[in-house]
């Protein structure tokens, strides 16, 4: 019996969500909260609550972390993701987008076709630490950082050969199946060896990011995201079960209009028991506090000049935040910024070109306006003879990873900012993964190029879709 790429992705969700709920209790605790809160939050919203996606898809839904310390590793995580149908999409240099020491680039790896997606659309956020980045790491601890690493192996020969078969066969056979989950899961698993107390500790003094990655033998699950339709509510459930959080939800804030792009919170890093050698060789016990529990809820994707606005929406935040009266909260002022900036309606923000969307025609109307070849993109919505379909965000904002990553983190670090940065883009790590990565924006404006070439020739004319200034259709 052949099993597919989809049905290995999704069995490998379920086995790391097993596996990190008995290494991380509270992980549990905020599944069994998350799927609460979607079903508290279907009942009261009906079939709008599925409008960013299916209930059943939602709580299935999950996201990974992981982090690895070379360009090596980065290459067989993308050898072992490709087995489950699972691809680089995006590119993020975190080292810049927060002030605290996170010296890592990233990528995503997810399922990319749309059939795929909504089969199981599980991701995994994969960062690689830059070891010669000078704001981070001198020359001589770079030299045993790359040591160090070279000198481990985070995944099984016979991991990535069945990975390389299932990624060029489409399937497995049920034993190997069977065999390449076991082997991938525990890829992820925390590793009981001991870790070398002054190592991590020197590397702790710079980045507590670098030490999870280059100051232990193994990589594991950072955390594991469950998707949630409403993350006020999450976030309140849990910090009344006594959890502590994070101080505030990363991302857009809760407003009135479409929710858009990702929202991000976490519970607190907790204190996990490890093993460490001291310079004299013997063992101890103690803790680190390294892996905390994610949550998110997705919104529309935006578009270029969308994610255009909405850097420049943040940092209109930042500036108001900065002369605010002591109290003021960034949600509150974001929210204000959205409210004068941002359409109010779905239809809104396609008709401003801020927003990807899938359109159908419907069959059933007509244009209330116009003739000829080409109709207006308003007039067909306004009239029913075209519906205009969400399109969901599948991807990260490097502001808000680097947020949940800061906000747990017992120190900031150290970093040289007098120092030159290493040099990294889509392109760069693209070569560094041995795959082109994706750039998510061509992905999304693919999907709704074919929507609406399909819409087209089911009309029988054009669809003018030039975008209309967001002040003449706010109130739409």
């Amino acid at each position: 019996m052949s099993v597919p790429q989809w049905e290995l992705r999704a069995r490998f969700a379920v086995s790391l969500a097993d596996l990190y709920g008995q290494e991380v209790p509270a992980y549990t605790t905020l599944v069994d909260v998350s799927r609460a809160v979607n079903e508290d939050f279907v009942a009261a919203h009906g079939a709008d609550a599925e409008r960013l996606g299916s209930i059943s898809r939602v709580t299935a839904e999950r996201h990974g972390a992981i982090r690895v310390g070379s360009p090596v590793e980065m290459a067989q995580v993308a050898r072992l993701f490709a087995g489950f149908g699972m691809h680089p999409v995006g590119f993020y240099d975190l080292r810049d987008a927060s002030a605290s020491s996170v010296p890592v680039v990233s990528t995503a790896f997810r399922p990319t076709d749309v059939d795929e997606l909504a089969r199981n659309p599980f991701r995994v956020f994969t960062s690689m630490l830059v070891t010669d980045d000078r704001r981070f790491f001198d020359a001589a601890t770079q030299e045993r950082l790359e040591a160090f690493v070279a000198a481990r192996e985070l995944f099984a020969p016979e991991a990535l050969v069945l990975a390389d078969r299932a990624a060029a066969e489409g399937s497995l056979g049920s034993d190997d199946a069977d065999r390449f989950l076991t082997l991938a899961t525990a890829s992820f698993a925390l590793s009981t060896e001991p870790i070398d107390r002054a190592w991590y500790d020197h590397l702790e003094a710079i980045s507590a990011v670098a030490a999870d990655i280059g100051g232990v033998p193994a990589t594991h699950i950072n955390h594991l995201t469950p998707r949630v339709l409403d993350i006020d509510d999450l976030y309140a459930r849990m910090s009344a079960l006594g959890i502590a959080m994070i101080p505030e939800i990363q991302g857009p804030p809760d407003w009135e209009g479409p929710d858009v792009l990702l929202r991000q919170t976490s519970f607190r890093a907790l204190a996990e028991p490890r093993t460490f050698r001291e310079a004299d060789g013997t063992t101890t016990s103690g803790e680190l506090r390294v892996r905390f529990g994610e949550v998110e809820q997705r919104g529309i994707a935006l578009t270029a000049t969308g994610r255009d606005l909405y850097d420049d929406l943040t940092a209109e935040v930042d500036r108001r935040l900065a002369h605010a009266p002591q109290g003021t909260t960034r949600v509150a002022v974001a929210a204000e910024v959205w409210r004068e900036h941002l359409p109010q309606t779905e239809t809104g923000l396609a008709l401003a070109g801020l927003g990807f969307f899938r359109f159908h025609a419907t069959g059933t109307a007509r244009p209330s306006t116009g003739s000829g070849t080409v109709a207006g993109l308003a007039e067909l919505l306004e009239s029913g003879a075209l519906v205009a379909e969400p399109i969901v965000y599948e991807d990260f904002l490097p502001r808000s990873a680097a947020g949940i990553f800061q906000s747990n983190l017992t120190d900031e670090g150290s970093r040289d900012d007098d120092q030159l940065g290493t040099p990294y883009d889509l392109v760069r790590l693209s070569e560094v993964v041995g795959i082109t990565i994706a750039d998510p924006n061509d992905l999304y404006a693919a999907q709704q190029a074919a929507s609406l070439a399909e819409a087209e020739a089911a009309l029988g004319h054009a669809i003018n879709t030039t975008p209309v200034p967001t002040q003449e259709n706010a109130s739409v």
